[in-house]
């Protein structure tokens, strides 16, 4: 039964695009999960694996990226394809060409797309004039491929999902857009605090609850750390300042001034809490060296899934 609602679920993921959690079913968040880690199974054990043989991936980066670039590309030669590297410059994009005239053109050379950019309504235009799967690599709205890996590292550390906590402390930006709805999919419980002026979107916020109705997630948001981080099973921060917003980090430094994810604060959580970051971070800012480099801390299993949660979207898609 369990192989034949498998074979369901790859059988509708086919052709979609990847931009935001939201349009995905629970059973459908789970089995990227569950396919990832699968995949990483079979790259462990040195197991060739390539369904995406002779495919191409189109990567557009108007925000560049470590993690994003690296593990795209290294994903899709796995998977027996090959990624194309397209910076702003490299596109007529950046002098005019409109964004739906760019995805019918790729549509016809490539057999996917990752876009890495700000505007979220850019993502949502391309998919609507693409004809081959676009996925979301990050826009101002959403990181949907890293809030995939994060829930496949939990799963991996902790065995389940379901019932957890997670505590989310510091900007209501992208990051926490995308965890709050993966939570929601999950039924996985999330608490955040930001500081006043810095809260999530509301309309986000209420989309999410709005889903974890149906798998009984509890949503929480607030203004205070400790509240938040209390019996948390998972302690998760972002750095104060986004990509696009370092003009106001000063600004932020003051109004974050009590969000630092540091020893005093985890104490709040459980003794045996995990500590993850999407990174890059800065270390005295947003954590504090002893958390985010001591023994809770599994950053860098975040940072491998990357790969290996990117593999499963492409290889579920194209």
């Amino acid at each position: 039964m369990q192989s034949t609602l498998n074979e369901e679920l790859a059988f509708n993921l086919k052709g979609r695009d990847f931009l935001g959690l939201v349009d995905y079913t629970p059973q459908e968040v789970r089995y990227l999960i569950d396919l990832a880690i699968e995949l990483k199974q079979k790259q462990k054990s040195g197991e060739v694996y390539h369904p995406l043989k002779g495919k191409t991936l189109g990567m557009i980066f108007e925000k560049s990226s470590t993690r994003t670039r690296v593990s795209f590309e290294v994903g899709m030669y796995q998977l027996g394809g090959q990624a194309l590297f397209l910076s702003k410059n490299d596109l007529q994009i950046g002098r005019g060409e409109p964004i739906s005239d760019t995805a019918r053109v790729l549509s016809r050379y490539l057999d996917g797309i990752m876009i890495r950019t700000f505007a979220h309504r850019t993502a949502v235009e391309l998919a609507r004039g693409a004809t081959v799967p676009v996925i979301n690599g990050l826009t101002d709205t959403n990181h949907p491929c890293q809030a995939l890996c994060d829930y496949q590292t939990i799963l991996e550390h902790k065995g389940r999902l379901e019932g957890l906590k997670i505590a989310y402390i510091g900007d209501g930006n992208n990051m926490v857009h995308s965890l709050l709805m993966g939570a929601a999919k999950l039924g996985m419980n999330i608490s955040v605090a930001t500081p006043e002026g810095y809260e999530a979107d509301q309309e986000i916020v209420d989309l999410s609850k709005l889903h974890a109705k149906e798998t009984g997630a509890n949503i929480h948001v607030g203004h205070d750390p400790k509240e938040a981080i209390a019996d948390a099973d998972v302690v998760y921060t972002d750095v104060w300042a986004s990509m696009g917003f370092e003009q106001e980090q000063k600004d932020r430094e003051v109004a974050f001034a009590n969000y630092q994810v540091n020893e005093a604060l985890a104490k709040y959580a459980k003794s045996d809490y995990l500590f993850m970051h999407c990174l890059p971070a800065h270390r005295g800012e947003e954590v504090s060296e002893g958390v985010i480099d001591g023994k809770h801390s599994i950053i860098f299993d975040q940072a491998e899934n990357r790969l290996h949660a990117q593999k499963a979207i492409m290889a579920a898609t194209m």
